[in-house]
């Protein structure tokens, strides 16, 4: 039963059909498979063959993991972190993916390093959190592989080594991980753990920025906008600055914004250039809110206004944004 189900769900052989992999799915249930009760609830949390419903979800999960299914257990982890069907809950995230990561399960495993390197639920521990993403890299987790080598390089709960960080996200890049494709981009480009290479990093962020990733979008604008392992080219500067933006990137929507604020690719337009910076602002980006406070300063897209002008200064400056630090010390040493 199990077989079949996962053959419609995954389309292995026979037409994709999500409704009659939940079918299968079901009937295998009832006989008590775990495996079964996860990939129910996978589908009630994704709405594919069925409507959409967390809690149900979370609920086909929960039969799952009281058989002591580990992915199960990730993933109500998962809905407590999100919120999802239930109360959100870093502790209880914790817990759940600490009862699947002592099985073995290596997305657990990641996930349960996330929770110690941000600490959520827990105190911040970054030798704990070392210590499970290794574990999950050593089972062949990409994204484990990718944090273990951020880990690396910045010194975080182990010594600090660019060539470990270099061989963690070349090994997690080969397995098509977008996040370390563009990580192994910045590596050659900044020369780090390996001499540097423009050319290089431009392939590596151009394979990530074709498969729609969003910060690789980014870098590889940046590369085109200095001229850096390609020829200097605005209009395909503003192209993936635009792609990344649209996805919500803040750094791209402020470097799109500053793009039509100076004409850069595109004809002048510092309304247009006001939108994008905004967008990026609304997310906290520091760039963006002090250029918006220039905006208002200076009458740029916007009628000149004191008042905005410093509301965005501040803004900025809560976040450590230095040129905004500038911005309002004289007021500070006349007040």
């Amino acid at each position: 039963l199990l077989d079949r189900a996962d053959a419609l769900d995954l389309g292995r052989g026979v037409e994709q059909d999500d409704r009659m992999a939940y079918r299968w799915y079901r009937r295998a249930a009832k006989l008590g498979d775990p495996s079964a009760q996860n990939n129910i609830g996978w589908l009630y949390q994704e709405g594919r063959g069925v409507e959409q419903d967390d809690e149900r979800a979370l609920r086909w999960y929960m039969f799952s993991a009281d058989q002591g299914h580990a992915p199960a257990q990730n993933n109500i982890g998962w809905m407590y972190q999100e919120g999802r069907g239930v109360e959100r809950s870093d502790a209880e995230a914790l817990r759940w993916y600490r009862r699947a990561a002592e099985q073995g399960d290596p997305t657990a495993q990641n996930n349960l390093g996330h929770m110690y390197q941000e600490g959520l639920g827990t105190e911040r521990d970054d030798v704990e959190a070392v210590h499970w993403f290794r574990r999950a890299a050593e089972h062949g987790d990409a994204a484990a592989m990718h944090n273990l080598g951020f880990m690396c390089q910045e010194g975080r709960g182990i010594e600090p080594s660019d060539a470990e960080a270099l061989k963690w996200y070349r090994v997690s890049a080969e397995l098509g991980y977008l996040p370390a494709l563009n990580s192994l981009g910045w590596m050659y480009q900044e020369g780090r753990g390996i001499e540097r290479n423009d050319e290089e990093a431009v392939q590596w962020y151009r394979q990530a920025a074709e498969e729609e990733y969003a910060p690789a979008q980014t870098s590889l604008g940046n590369m085109f906008r200095e001229g850096r392992g390609v020829e200097r080219d605005e209009l395909a500067a503003v192209e993936w600055y635009r792609k990344a933006a649209e996805q919500g990137d803040p750094i791209a929507q402020h470097h799109l914004g500053m793009m039509y604020l100076a004409g850069e690719g595109v004809d002048p337009d510092p309304a247009e250039a006001l939108q994008w910076l905004r967008r990026a602002a609304d997310q906290d980006y520091p760039p963006a809110q002090f250029q918006i406070g220039e905006a208002y300063e200076k009458g740029l897209g916007v009628e000149a206004d004191a008042k905005k002008a410093m509301f965005w200064f501040n803004k900025a400056a809560e976040f450590g944004d230095e040129a905004a630090e500038k911005k309002l010390r004289p007021l500070s040493d006349n007040g």
